[in-house]
């Protein structure tokens, strides 16, 4: 047995630090939390201090029992993450393990030798300050979740019981909302862009355009007018030099958006292969604020620069973190080697290490050297001017290694190097157009701009971007798709030979490519809270958070008076809330009558989401229900367009000698075929599904059904033994059935159905069941937890003062 015993969360991490300590350490893994809150209560003692009440994960058990036969004889050394959730998980491992309140905590932000063998020789016990404040925002994020979630279920009626709501989710759901509302109200404004092209000989071309727009049609054509038989020259010509400057290496939001920008990830997908780029001991950690780099990360990167570039390439830069609470002695992400060009064999992950080497090397490079031509050019009919202008690169600098991506939102044309030309040079007109353009609409976010604004808003920090973004899909208050674009008719009026021809062409615009948009769900559910919790979902509220979790990390301020002053005022709001009478217009609107029937029409957002309704349920008829199309919301649909949503059931071909009919139910849209129904998928339109689709979704269901069935009885047509989701079941008289542990499915007689119906009791109908406490949001690395074991422990602060303070 080794004398050492070195604990880490994860086993990737494991593996490579067991490659640099010597054989008198043994590395085990804790596999992640290995405590959290109760999943069916709400965990936390509000009588009390808000005391929580931990519990050791069911999955967790046998990893606690193995780790404490391992540190009965041993040494023990928590080397956790170096941020506030690895913090909180040695601090739980000491609890679980019934560690000693001085056990040492090692902590690095590189997995190398020289990291390990540091971090051994300086030894800390574990920082409850930083605990406090990870307890803080779980323990705030539960109560949030546990009280309102209920709220949300009783007073939004849509059949959904996995309504949740949460502080830093819902605000990321408020923002995405209030953009879509602002494209729905926005109104495009056409005007018209007037460019030029002249002609310079042996196939060159000068390329202008007018400084200014106009803003109708008869002032363009006026200009443009001006100009037949005019005289165009070189009227000045201006050249300057310019600079561009790297910018900094990346923190985890900066990470998120380039790699969204140029490698399409999503940002659970760069933090997942960013996690494993460091354990595997190639990176510095991932989730850091800071852009600030290590003295010997900086002297690594000159030694690297100036040995492959050359020593003008090399300029050492000492970046300064905007964020105020940026932990300055933190590292920026780069690698731990910067000879190290290939990271991983791995596509994606070698993809990442080559962004992260780029930028880190970048980041430490000489400027690069511009110089900017400007020429104004003449037109002898009129006081206007033209402008062309061109950039040419005197020195490459940091441009020979990394440019960074603008943000979708901008369209910033590169501007080319401008052909020779001297001032009274006379021009040569090829055409001239006046071409109108629209204004465009604020854009959708994307994952990328998301967390750019969360960032700028000082709303969540590193941990929490990647998790939120997934709980909000998740829930599908949030749908990330691509829509095509619209078609939109354009005028062109184009000056060539002295004559003005104008026509009428048309594009396609507003396309959207891995856009977020609001569901009619999430829109209701954000109404309700900006109209009943202001405070949850106010922007400076959530961002003020941020900074007194950070007050508690540093010990200026009590974790438990922080959480009160939040939830005394909440808590009472949400009694009042809970009184208050049911609004049903969060859950539906009227569009208008039927004319042909005169009965009202709605439109509703029900368990399956919003659909149009046309009659009542107390009317004699039944009610006729068309769901909405992809795309549509449940606020702004007009009743022309709901009307449109019935032209089903339509017959779209043939298949088996019988008809496929194809319409919308009260839960989505279906074929039916042969008497039986067929669910279509969510990207199917039922207004276009074609015949092949139609025959390849029967299929599908057929196949699915036949693998279902294990075994029938002839005994009982209501007896049957079939596969589900969970594995197989026994489905008797609308009940369905566990079968016990070894029990082979297929052997089971009608006999063993009787005997384990009458074994099983019935579950008691209506509210007989608790329901299960909502899931709060909770950092990236915190796993939700299975059943839970018996131990349950609350929080107790080690006596011995704490060495250093790091978040």
């Amino acid at each position: 047995m080794s004398k050492n015993l070195v604990i880490v969360e994860s086993p990737a991490k494991a593996k490579t630090i067991e490659n640099y300590l010597g054989a008198d350490f043994t590395v085990k893994s804790s596999f992640g939390h290995v405590r959290d809150l109760p999943e069916h209560d709400m965990g936390v003692d509000v009588e009390n201090g808000f005391q929580p009440s931990y519990e050791i994960s069911a999955d967790k058990v046998k990893v606690i029992s193995e780790l404490k036969k391992l540190a009965k004889d041993a040494e023990v050394w928590l080397a956790t993450d170096d941020d506030r959730e690895g913090e909180a998980i040695s601090w739980h491992l000491k609890e679980a393990l019934g560690l000693p309140d001085d056990t040492k905590r090692i902590v690095f932000r590189e997995i190398t030798k020289t990291a390990l063998q540091n971090a051994i020789q300086k030894p800390r016990i574990i920082d409850v300050d930083l605990v406090d404040a990870q307890q803080a925002r779980r323990i705030l994020d539960r109560l949030v979740g546990y009280e309102l979630s209920p709220v949300l279920w009783k007073k939004i009626r849509i059949g959904k019981s996995n309504l949740s709501a949460g502080r830093v989710q819902s605000v990321a759901v408020r923002i995405i909302v209030e953009r879509e509302r602002e494209i729905d109200s926005f109104n495009s404004k056409g005007s018209f862009k007037v460019t030029a092209h002249f002609n310079l000989g042996n196939g060159r071309v000068l390329n202008a355009e007018l400084p200014k727009n106009f803003a109708v049609e008869l002032d363009a054509m006026t200009f443009l007018e001006k100009c037949i038989g005019a005289e165009f020259s070189i009227k000045n010509l201006e050249v300057k030099p310019a600079k561009k400057s790297p910018a900094p290496p990346f923190t985890t939001s900066t990470l998120q958006q380039e790699a969204s920008r140029k490698l399409s990830f999503s940002v659970s997908q760069t933090m997942t292969v960013a996690q494993r780029l460091y354990e595997a001991g190639k990176i510095s950690y991932m989730r850091t604020d800071s852009t600030n780099l290590s003295e010997e990360a900086l002297q690594k990167a000159q030694t690297q620069i100036v040995n492959e570039y050359g020593q003008e390439y090399y300029f050492k830069r000492v970046f300064k973190t905007k964020s105020e609470s940026a932990q300055e002695a933190h590292e920026a992400i780069r690698p731990t080697d910067f000879h190290t060009l290939v990271g991983s064999s791995d596509r994606n992950e070698q993809r990442l290490y080559e962004l992260i080497w780029k930028r880190a090397i970048a980041s430490q490079m000489s400027d690069a050297q511009l110089e900017r031509t400007t020429a104004t050019i003449g037109i002898s009919m009129t006081s206007e001017e033209l402008v062309a202008q061109g950039e040419v690169i005197k020195f490459e600098g940091f441009l020979k290694v990394y440019l960074e991506s603008s943000d979708d939102e901008g369209d910033e044309e590169q501007k080319g190097m401008l052909p020779p030309l001297n001032i009274g040079q006379i021009l040569s007109l090829a055409d001239m157009k006046a071409t109108e353009r629209f204004t465009r609409n604020p854009p959708r976010y994307t994952e990328a701009s998301l967390v750019k604004k969360l960032e700028e808003m000082g709303i969540g920090r590193p941990s929490t971007y990647a998790p939120t973004i997934s709980t909000i899909l998740r829930r599908e208050y949030v749908v990330k798709e691509d829509r095509p674009g619209i078609e939109r008719e354009y005028r062109e009026m184009t000056l060539a030979s002295d004559k003005i021809v104008s026509k009428v062409n048309k594009e396609i615009y507003g396309s959207e490519k891995s856009k977020l948009f609001p569901t009619s769900t999430g829109m209701v559910v954000n109404d309700f809270l900006v109209n009943n919790f202001e405070g949850i979902v106010d922007y400076s509220f959530t961002a003020n958070v941020e900074k007194d979790f950070d007050h508690i990390a540093d010990g200026s301020l009590s974790w438990q008076q922080m959480i009160k002053n939040f939830y005394t005022p909440f808590q009472k709001r949400v009694s009042e809330v809970k009184e208050e009478e049911f609004d049903r217009s969060l859950t539906s609107r009227e569009l208008g009558e039927d004319p042909a029937t005169g009965k009202k029409v709605t439109v509703r957002i029900g368990k399956y989401g919003p659909y149009v309704q046309i009659g009542d349920a107390e009317d004699e008829d039944k009610p006729k229900f068309a769901s909405l199309k992809k795309g549509q919301l449940m606020e702004n649909i007009t009743l022309e367009e709901a009307f449109e949503l019935f032209k089903l059931p339509r017959t779209v071909g043939l298949f088996e000698d019988s008809d496929m009919v194809v319409s919308i139910g009260k839960f989505g849209p279906y074929v039916k075929h042969g008497g039986k129904y067929y669910s279509l998928a969510k990207d199917d339109d039922p207004m276009a599904v074609t015949d092949d689709r139609l025959i390849e979704i029967i299929e599908a269901k057929r196949i699915a059904d036949s693998n279902k069935t294990i075994k029938e009885f002839a005994e009982n047509e209501n007896a049957k033994v079939l596969n589900g989701r969970y594995g197989p079941y026994v489905a008797f008289e609308k009940r369905n059935l566990k079968i016990p542990k070894g029990t082979e499915p297929a052997s089971l007689t009608y006999e063993d159905v009787l005997k384990l119906a009458a074994e099983q009791p019935e579950k008691p109908a209506g509210r007989g069941f608790r329901k299960a406490a909502p899931k709060s949001e909770a950092p990236a690395k915190e796993a939700a937890p299975k059943k839970a074991a018996a131990k349950k422990t609350t929080t107790k602060k080690p006596a011995a003062k704490k060495a250093a303070k790091k978040d």
